[in-house]
């Protein structure tokens, strides 16, 4: 599998969302967001669609039924 990649910074629209977070998760990513000088907010934001770009082939075609 192809390794994380921090990104550069690119503007995108997006909107406003709540979601839970474990709290060991956090303190990872805040450490990292730190050490980077980029926000959690879009460390997060690189890691979910990094796992969503990864998914394995069976999961794909679960969400691909999902949206049809």
């Amino acid at each position: 599998m192809e390794k994380f990649k921090l990104p550069d910074i690119k503007e995108e629209q997006s909107v406003l969302k709540t979601v839970r977070i474990k709290v060991s998760l956090l303190k990872r990513v805040e450490k990292l967001s730190t050490s980077s000088d980029l926000s959690v907010n879009r460390i997060i934001n690189e890691c979910i669609e990094f796992a969503l770009d990864n998914l394995s082939q069976e999961d794909k075609e679960v969400m691909n039924k999902e949206d049809e």
